[in-house]
């Protein structure tokens, strides 16, 4: 009879707080396995007395019945000293070296726990029901290992019938962290009308009558506050527009169920796959009817989401399936707040009630956002459910701080072979979100225990992400915005080759000292070639034309027509002074303020306007939505361009003002604009892959979160032979520059120490 060896496997991913060690429990039981099992700070250890037939199918069964939201990455195991376990046990959680474990994000509740909240005495509508398959993850974890004390939860102490089901190996809370009864745990406060109630079913009971009678509610959800209304209360959701200071972006819905979502939204199985995955993002779903006016402000998408935390679940039940609008908690271009004070005075003024809860949010994440294009899901905002999993690479990132961009920021950390991703930031464009990203920097830094020798910014020098890089005083590698674009995209794929890059967006600091944006590339992680780019157009007052994108279609006509164009009765610029018209001219003709672009975002933004659909935007990227919003699907024309050296759209607006002067419906020249792009850059990738012999297109960009584009472009290049590489794990849009620069920083680092 051979004798059993004492064999150590270790499990790395994403294995702590989501189940894993009382999984491993009851399979080695099955097994009739003794041992240990153990949480570190390096992954999931597992000694166990066995033979190796016994092994290789007990690690094959780790692999094929791990708990929903864990993700395993690698097992390895090797032989050790030999040790007689008379049992088998998990011990204590270790912290062994500066490696680190994926910690989990945060979970939706599952259906046992709702089931439980209905039967469990100390759990009756108890809105902090958790157990090992669900609840708060990162938004309160401080540090690793994964245990309570390194938690929020830390100053609730557990009562008896917790510490039971947290101390029971068969129980589904056995080391569930945040384990929490009504006994024990959190609790929350509404306050209104100058009342303070503590008691669930009546705080329940007066959120509804406040929803029921036009009210706005703050309610503290799991990474930060969110504001809450009536979806269908017309008046009650254009208050919220005007004291939240948000006139255009349309807001998101949380409805109750798939049935609630399917009479107002249309959606396929991907979608479903999204909206009720364990994430519970916001999905960027087709509108079948309007809620109230002032949801969408006449776009023809909604954002839908389904409910993540017990207390939506109570709402739902007592608002007789009514769907709210929940946008962030917060002012402006603020970041979400946390701090329960600080809503009590900043949100006050916004919101009729304010609900709080005594437990800390450590981690701010706002809620995720994803669009499902060709049937893939895409992320749009990356943040709760999805952060902090990293991507994993085939090279070493290790020590390298990539700071992200200007716009929807995000930076980047790198241990070993993983890129860790922060949840999304915002716009750093005013203090209090600049406070936001260099705290969380600071958290990331703990957490992962992460001591960076390198940091990687971008090109552009007046970037808050860039001075910040420059003050470390580190080796500070710049890397160009559309080749990190690009390069955030392989490191999706982990392609490590020439490849051709496509990148649309709406801007970029060149190395000419140009705004890029509508660049192809031959690149690969260390370098790039600019073999070809959309021609350059005047931006007249420079950053204004964002909001005023008349100032785009003005300077593209201008160009063409000369000062003709005033007098071709275009309807846009009815509403413009003349002499505003006449000194923009003036400032094109003597560069004053009128920096070149390529950039497709800028494009997008002149035809939006020249259509008289966008002139003046409310809010970043509206005139391309709109534009995309506008689009006659039926409709397969397109317009004439010239693509030589650079890439010319004389002959497109050309076409579209005698588009404009015979009547032809603006959903028409919409879709034969988007047809026009979708064709120039398939004619500009196809005289590449000519010219350098390269079949691999990337395409990237905040410009390709335009759906229609993404969906034609991508199969219309399938149908050329391209394999085609576009982004699903992370966005699109600058929320996923700071991975390609992390990529191009650890090539360009790796090839200064080979030499």
């Amino acid at each position: 009879m051979k004798k059993d060896i004492t064999f150590k496997i270790n499990i790395k991913g994403l294995v702590q707080g989501v189940g894993f060690r009382p999984f491993i429990y009851r399979l080695a039981l099955s097994y009739n396995l003794n041992g240990t099992v153990e949480n570190r700070n390096d992954g999931v250890i597992i000694l166990v007395n066995t033979s190796q037939d016994i092994l290789k199918r007990f690690i094959e069964d780790i692999r094929l019945s791990a708990p929903l939201a864990s993700h395993i990455e690698i097992i390895e195991y090797e032989a050790v000293k030999p040790f007689d376990f008379k049992s088998f046990s998990i011990v204590k959680s270790s912290s062994v070296s500066e490696q680190i474990t994926d910690v989990s994000p945060d979970i939706a509740v599952c259906d046992e726990c709702l089931a439980d909240m209905k039967m469990q005495a100390n759990r009756i509508d108890y809105p902090f029901i958790n157990c090992t398959n669900c609840g708060p993850r990162f938004t309160i974890i401080e540090d690793l290992p994964y245990d309570r004390e390194k938690t929020t939860m830390s100053p609730f102490e557990m009562c008896p019938a917790c510490r039971k089901e947290y101390t029971n190996i068969q129980d589904r809370r056995f080391h569930a962290q945040p384990v929490a009864c009504s006994d024990c745990g959190p609790e929350y406060t509404l306050y209104n009308d100058g009342q303070k109630i503590k008691e669930i079913q009546t705080i329940i009971k007066e959120l509804c009558k406040l929803f029921n009678n036009h009210k706005i509610v703050a309610i503290k959800g799991l990474g930060g506050y969110f504001l809450a209304c009536d979806a269908s209360d017309e008046e009650a959701v254009s208050k919220l527009r005007t004291r939240k200071n948000r006139e255009g972006k349309p807001f998101a819905v949380m409805f109750s169920s798939l049935d609630a979502i399917k009479e107002f939204a249309y959606f396929n199985d991907t979608e479903s796959s999204s909206l009720t995955s364990f994430r519970r993002p916001i999905v960027l779903l087709n509108q079948k009817r309007q809620l109230a006016p002032s949801v969408t402000l006449g776009f023809n998408t909604i954002g839908a989401m389904l409910p993540y935390m017990p207390l939506h679940h109570l709402l739902f039940e007592n608002l007789k399936m009514k769907p709210l609008v929940l946008t962030s908690g917060n002012i402006s271009e603020e970041p979400i707040i946390i701090d329960n004070e600080q809503a009590l005075s900043k949100l006050t003024p916004v919101a009729d009630a304010v609900l709080t809860y005594n437990r800390a949010i450590y981690n701010r994440a706002d809620d995720s956002v994803t669009l499902v294009v060709n049937d893939k899901e895409r992320l749009i905002r990356r943040s709760r459910g999805y952060v902090p999993v990293p991507l994993n690479l085939k090279f070493n990132v290790d020590g390298i701080l990539a700071v992200g961009a200007e716009l929807v920021n995000c930076f980047c950390i790198g241990k070993e072979n993983q890129a860790i991703l922060s949840q999304h930031i915002g716009d750093l464009k005013n203090l209090e979100t600049y406070g936001f990203y260099t705290e969380t920097i600071n958290q990331f830094k703990k957490l992962f225990r992460f001591k960076p020798s390198v940091v990687v910014s971008d090109l552009h020098p007046d970037y808050l992400s860039t001075r910040f890089a420059e003050e470390l005083k580190l080796k500070h590698i710049k890397v160009q915005h559309h080749h990190a674009h690009i390069a955030s995209c392989m490191a999706e794929y982990n392609l490590d080759e020439k490849v051709i890059g496509v990148s649309f967006d709406g801007t970029g600091y060149g190395d000419d000292g140009n705004i890029w944006g509508g660049e192809f590339f031959v690149c690969d992680l260390l370098d790039y070639e600019r073999v070809n780019h959309f021609e350059y157009i005047p931006m007249p007052g420079g950053d204004k034309v964002t909001d005023e994108p008349w100032r785009m279609a003005v300077s593209y006509l201008y160009k063409i027509f000369g000062l003709d164009f005033m007098n071709m009765n275009l309807p846009f610029l009815n509403h413009i002074n003349p002499s505003s018209i006449a000194m923009l001219c003036n400032a094109v003709d003597k560069r004053i303020n009128s920096p070149l672009t390529s950039s497709a975002g800028r494009l997008f933004d002149a035809v939006a306007a020249l259509i008289n659909l966008c002139p003046v935007s409310k809010f970043h990227a509206e005139a391309p939505m709109r534009l995309e919003a506008a689009i006659d699907k039926k409709i397969q024309a397109y317009y004439s361009f010239k693509i030589g050296h650079t890439i010319s759209f004389d002959e497109t607006f050309i076409s579209i003002v005698n588009d404009l002067k015979n009547a032809v419906a603006i959903s028409e020249i919409s879709a034969k604009f988007h047809n026009t792009i979708i064709l120039i850059t398939c004619e500009a990738v196809k005289k590449i892959r000519d010219e350098h012999h390269l079949n691999k297109v990337v395409l990237s960009g905040g410009t390709f979160q335009n759906k229609y584009l993404l969906e034609n472009l991508e199969n219309k290049l399938a149908k050329e032979g391209f394999e085609v590489f576009t982004h699903c794990k992370v966005p699109t849009n600058d929320g996923a520059i700071a991975l390609g620069q992390l990529v191009v920083g650890a090539k360009k680092t790796s090839q200064k120490q080979t030499n």
